[in-house]
């Protein structure tokens, strides 16, 4: 299946109809939504990569992009974390078990983890960031024969905040993953570190030899820890953040994602930072 094409059949305006299985309230601002498609057919032949979005749709409300965070394994369900900001991913978070959505995907281009292959790669999650993270992060983590040291910095405002809670202590406990947990704002019962994520990274203080960083967060958390990457001596070549948030049709008609002579949708959303260099600074 093509990276730029929608997998909805021949009209890549037409959702795939699909049945919400289970939400998870994350966080209070952050739930996570599983479907499953109806046509079971379509279900059985779709496919994805780890990093591409799909545009999520509650009828009569609107849609939106969010990436599909459950690894490709999963042949249960599809799973979109979303955080509350407006309207559509209000009726998002209103969404329970039995409503019918509709779903677009798989949209955009994927993590390229296969030419990771050999190298440790250093995963950065910040906030509602942790999703495309999770990704590609579980993926790698089936695969860990494959690939160097797997390590995860994964930061947000508080402990209430963080997402995926089930997650972090699987990750808190695995052979394969290094993970690091940071919050601006502890509490008392916090056992873990406390601090700005790009802080954190310094005095982790990860080697850049034959290395990967893979990081998504709010606009300003990346701005940062690229810098903190650069400090580190991570090259531009190096470093990959991913922008679906910029996303709107999908599919390159609409032009909301245009950033140069890049269509977000068609040419992302994973950049390496040596290919946003080249952009208009809009982050």
């Amino acid at each position: 299946m093509s990276d730029h094409n929608c997998g909805c059949g021949s009209n890549p305006y037409l959702p795939y109809v699909a049945t919400v299985l289970e939400t998870i309230q994350e966080s209070p601002t952050i739930k996570t939504v599983r479907v499953r498609f109806n046509d079971e057919k379509a279900w059985e032949a779709f496919s994805y990569e780890p990093g591409q979005v799909g545009q999520l749709s509650v009828f009569g409300s609107g849609e939106s992009t969010f990436v599909i965070n459950s690894p490709p394994s999963c042949k249960e369900y599809l799973q979109f974390s979303v955080m509350r900001t407006g309207e559509v991913t209000s009726a998002i978070h209103n969404l329970k078990k039995g409503d019918q959505v509709g779903v677009r995907a798989p949209l955009g281009k994927a993590w390229p983890w296969e030419e990771w292959k050999g190298k440790n790669v250093f995963f950065v999650g910040g906030g509602i960031g942790m999703a495309p993270i999770r990704t590609v992060m579980h993926h790698l983590m089936e695969r860990h024969t494959e690939y160097g040291k797997l390590s995860l910095l994964y930061g947000a405002r508080s402990g209430a905040d963080m997402a995926f809670k089930e997650d972090v202590e699987m990750w808190l406990k695995s052979p394969v993953l290094d993970t690091t947990l940071t919050v601006d704002v502890p509490t008392e019962d916090w056992k873990h570190k406390a601090g700005l994520i790009p802080n954190i990274l310094k005095e982790i203080n990860p080697s850049p030899e034959n290395s990967i960083a893979a990081l998504c967060g709010p606009p300003i958390m990346i701005k940062f820890t690229l810098a903190a990457f650069k400090e580190l001596g991570f090259q531009d070549e190096q470093i990959y953040t991913t922008l679906e948030r910029r996303m709107k049709c999908g599919i390159g008609i609409c032009g909301r994602c245009n950033l140069g002579d890049k269509y977000v949708c068609i040419d992302g959303p994973v950049f390496t930072q040596a290919e946003l260099n080249n952009l208009p600074p809009e982050l």
